[in-house]
């Protein structure tokens, strides 16, 4: 594995590269980093070249100035530049979460340098029929981190997206996720304060997605909760069906392997013609 820093405007990007073949960029969602992704890179290196990276103001990957409020399209262009950096053609992205959002803004500015993007989960609450509250919802957890802490907001947080079970099971995962879920508890605090406000806001350009290579998933173990149904609200108003992976939420962490076969078998599928 190699492994370098990009600079960008206003920040050091700390990126991995592995494995051989057509470039696949893994986007983690709020609060995660490279080793989000680690064990899935892992499956998949003999068949793609792996980039996985620590986004703006997350664990490597400092701000060179102070930290305002955070714009998935700055997110985005992040990752273009990156794409740049690591190839010289379009390329395979994988994101979830707010990860999903950034590739989705990717895939809308960006179209030439998208071979296919998997936007797993994306939480476009502005798509969802109780908006309102969802909206409600996220602006309390922020207030909450500004009022009782970190630990109070993600309670409140992984709740409200399905995470209990994953934390409550971190125990029996391996050591390095462990490890990673550590870190991603310390990046907490920046999501909560400086992203979950401007990141739940973000509304996706149907109308510049519509002719772009988009596969839209959630997990199966997923479809009772927020993430599942704002992704399935984003692939219906591009006419396409949801595709499912294993698990649910964060379903990479907790199955990588079978996440990996079913993330490979999208990427080699012919397209599926969309509804009008």
């Amino acid at each position: 594995m190699r492994t370098s820093t990009l600079r960008v405007p206003g920040a050091d990007i700390y990126y991995e590269v592995r494995g051989a073949g057509p470039v696949l960029l893994l986007v983690a969602g709020g609060g995660g980093d490279a080793q989000a992704y680690a064990r899935l890179a892992r499956a998949l290196e003999d068949r793609y070249t792996v980039v996985t990276f620590d986004p703006r103001g997350s664990s490597r990957s400092p701000l060179l100035e102070e930290p305002g409020e955070q714009r998935i399209e700055v997110y985005a262009e992040d990752v273009s530049l990156l794409l740049k950096e690591v190839g010289d053609g379009p390329a395979h992205v994988f994101g979830s979460s707010s990860g999903a959002l950034i590739g989705l803004d990717l895939a809308a500015r960006h179209p030439e340098q998208v071979r296919t993007l998997v936007a797993h989960e994306p939480p476009a609450v502005s798509f969802l029929p109780d908006a309102a509250h969802w909206t409600a919802l996220l602006r309390e957890v922020h207030d909450t981190q500004a009022e009782q802490g970190t630990g109070a907001a993600l309670r409140k947080f992984a709740e409200a997206v399905n995470l209990p079970r994953q934390f409550d099971a971190a125990a029996e995962l391996p050591p390095d996720t462990r490890r990673m879920l550590a870190r991603v508890a310390a990046n907490m605090e920046f999501f909560f304060r400086h992203q979950v406000r401007s990141f739940s806001a973000y509304v996706p350009d149907i109308e510049a997605l519509r002719g772009a290579p988009v596969i839209v998933a959630g997990g199966v173990q997923g479809r009772p909760y927020m993430p599942y149904k704002a992704a399935m609200a984003v692939a219906e108003r591009l006419g396409a069906e949801l595709a499912e992976f294993p698990g649910d939420h964060v379903g990479y962490l907790a199955e990588p392997l079978p996440f990996a076969e079913r993330l490979h078998e999208l990427l080699t599928a012919p397209p599926t013609p969309r509804n009008a």
